[in-house]
């Protein structure tokens, strides 16, 4: 009982907040997210201010793609062998310190684009050992009974984040400078440091023979598991196509919908808003069942507003529309990314979460992927056209998987919300 929050009914806070270690996690989660997301929107800012080129915001896409992708299953190897706590404090203090360095370059009005591709592919090399250990983490601030509570509050940082964090990037860069953003973001990131101090510092007790046979084992494990290699499979995919349209934001706000970059940050919020309000509906259920129904019903739903998004802004131009829709493509993916995440969490064995972790930590990686090969299509058929061909392959995807795999399609395990 001393590890409870103390002062508050147990019926009034979430499960997990009761976990001083936690409690602390979670709103240096906040602040880092927070951070990472106003660093996300900055550097793609810079690139398309100097260049006004898609191709070369897709190049901040591959940028942060490619090192997170070839060290992600390392990281996971990391995260079951050392001190999670240790690494995630050692990861959030580096990035913060190369964004601060771009920061420093962007006010001394010296950035190039390639300062923010390097950058961008330090801070993706980081968080490739940073996220395996950060998801891993849970079982070490909470009790089992508390871990569906941690997973569902983590989601909903991510998607609050989304919602305030754009908009107020966009802000900071109209009324002060883009330089100004990134001190704030590297600050964000810092933050989560500080606030893992005291957190219980637990190391692995697997002894393996190399990080080549441990990442092997976390390999053929999912391999193994049908349903935990179908959900990885299809994050991969529709992290890929379904999430590209965020690097072409850019592009909508200012080409398209002549909104600018406050503009932007709202249609980024509206999305944030559909995620959150997805989360908050997640967590008040008592029990979710038919989560195969739910992954499938939401790829293909949050594929087809992404297809309606793309094409009414461009033939349309409404950016009221254009908010409306945004907060219908967070909404309905929140709920694919919630469920896939719990069902991992909960499912997977202790001693090989990290690597799990690690691999489906790779699927976002695809994200940025995903901005580069939409931002080659955009230079060909139109940005419009390019981000609709991706919510068609999410929708797509989700259907022949559904037709082909009807176990993943019956899959349902009792969760409490």
């Amino acid at each position: 009982m001393s590890e409870k929050l103390r002062g508050f009914g147990r019926s009034r806070v979430p499960p997990a907040f009761r976990y001083p270690n936690y409690r602390n996690y979670w709103f240096g989660l906040l602040g880092a997210v927070g951070g990472y997301q106003i660093f996300l929107f900055g550097q793609l800012w810079i690139v398309h201010k100097l260049t006004g080129s898609t191709l070369y915001l897709g190049f901040v896409g591959l940028a942060n793609a490619l090192p997170a992708i070839a060290l992600n299953m390392l990281g996971g190897v990391a995260a079951d062998r050392f001190n999670r706590t240790r690494l995630v404090a050692i990861t959030q203090l580096f990035a913060a310190t190369v964004v601060c360095v771009l920061a420093i370059v962007t006010v001394s009005e010296l950035v190039r684009p390639w300062h923010v591709l390097v950058v961008a592919g330090l801070v993706s090399g980081t968080n490739a050992f940073n996220e395996p250990a950060r998801l891993a983490l849970y079982p070490q601030l909470v009790p089992e009974e508390a871990l569906m509570s941690a997973v569902a509050l983590n989601s909903s940082v991510w998607q609050g984040s989304r919602v305030v964090a754009p908009a107020f990037a966009g802000l900071i860069i109209a009324v002060f400078d883009t330089g100004i953003a990134l001190f704030v973001a590297a600050a964000g990131m810092a933050f989560l440091a500080l606030m893992l101090r005291g957190a219980p510092s637990v190391r692995s007790e697997t002894v393996s023979r190399s990080p080549f046979a441990d990442a092997l084992e976390g390999l053929r494990y999912i391999r193994r598991n049908t349903t935990m290699f179908l959900l990885i499979g299809m994050s991969f995919f529709n992290s890929f196509f379904g999430m590209a349209y965020m690097f072409m934001m850019p592009v909508f706000a200012v080409d398209i919908l002549d909104v600018g970059a406050t503009g932007q940050g709202y249609l980024l919020s509206a999305s944030g808003i559909g995620s959150l309000s997805a989360t908050l509906w997640f967590t008040t259920r008592s029990t979710i069942r038919n989560h195969g129904q739910l992954i499938v019903t939401g790829a293909i739903l949050s594929g087809s507003a992404l297809v309606v998004f793309s094409l009414t802004a461009g033939y349309i131009g409404s950016m009221l529309l254009g908010l409306l829709l945004m907060v219908a493509v967070g909404g309905f993916t929140s709920i694919y990314i919630l469920v896939t995440v719990t069902i991992l969490q909960t499912a997977v064995r202790e001693d090989l979460r990290g690597r799990v972790m690690g691999l489906f930590a790779m699927t976002w990686s695809m994200m940025p992927l995903g901005g580069m090969f939409v931002g080659g299509i955009a230079a060909l058929v139109g940005t419009p056209w390019a981000v609709s061909i991706g919510g068609f392959a999410v929708a797509g995807f989700a259907i022949t998987v559904a037709l082909l795999n009807p176990g993943l399609r019956r899959f349902s395990m009792v969760a409490g919300a």
